[in-house]
């Protein structure tokens, strides 16, 4: 949800802060993604926007795609000294009972188009340079007369997707089994990440039938420099290197 004093101008020190567990036992993560976003109110310093979010691999969107054992606690916050003291929370220290592995990205917006619950929850970011590793989300509420057609063009472009130059890593997101759904990739820089955008037919191809078929009834594209990565991923301790394959 996003925070009342929340605005759209664009403040050059938001930060975004992803939060990916790797949990020991499924039925607890579960109770903590049903009853976690009522702890958001009570946190003394809250974020402007946040959402708790399921993974799967992404190559489908169906759930047999689900990894129970993957959870994101997504959130964006003023500035990364609050993104950071996110961590000395409860909300934090009781997902870390119940995580195997963990990891922790801090983002700098760099480019943001489209609503998300009909918010811009990254702003408008303004545009600058950055040449480390950036992390892409993909999110979309996909009408469901539409839903049939839109799996079926899926498999390609995730098979493109998994097999581009300067992937590090990428997961399917869902907000909900089906209807509310997304992508999340990391990526050694922004050229990697553009190249597969412009170059790859079958992602070239969805993007002409999203515009002709109008599948989506809301759907966003974002952007983030990597600021900071810490923890581990795919058994992968994070810095100093991002490298998670």
């Amino acid at each position: 949800m996003q925070h009342p004093a929340y605005r759209l101008v664009q403040n050059p020190e938001l930060t975004v802060r992803l939060d990916l567990f790797q949990v020991k036992r499924i039925t607890p993560a579960v109770i903590r993604i049903a009853l976690d976003r009522f702890k958001f109110k009570s946190l003394s310093s809250k974020p402007l926007f946040f959402r708790l979010l399921g993974t799967g691999t992404g190559r489908t969107f169906t759930s047999k795609d689900a990894d129970y054992r993957k959870w994101v606690v997504l959130t964006v916050w003023q500035n990364s000294s609050l993104a950071s003291e996110f961590s000395n929370t409860s909300l934090i220290k009781n997902w870390l009972t119940n995580t195997s592995e963990h990891a922790t990205f801090l983002l700098s917006p760099l480019i943001s188009k489209g609503r998300w619950a009909n918010q811009e929850p990254f702003g408008q970011p303004i545009p600058k340079r950055w040449d480390g590793a950036v992390l892409s989300i993909t999110r979309a509420r996909i009408k469901m007369h539409m839903w049939r057609r839109f799996q079926a063009e899926v498999p390609p472009v995730s098979q493109s997707l998994h097999m581009s130059e300067g992937l590090l890593t990428a997961f399917g997101i869902g907000e909900a089994p089906i209807g509310l759904q997304g992508t999340i990739s990391i990526w050694v820089d922004n050229k990697s990440l553009t190249q597969f955008a412009q170059r790859e037919q079958a992602h070239r191809e969805v993007i002409e039938k999203t515009h002709k078929l109008d599948w989506y009834s809301e759907e966003l594209f974002a952007r983030f420099a990597v600021i900071s990565a810490q923890g581990h991923l795919n058994g992968v301790a994070l810095p100093p290197e991002i490298s998670l394959k």
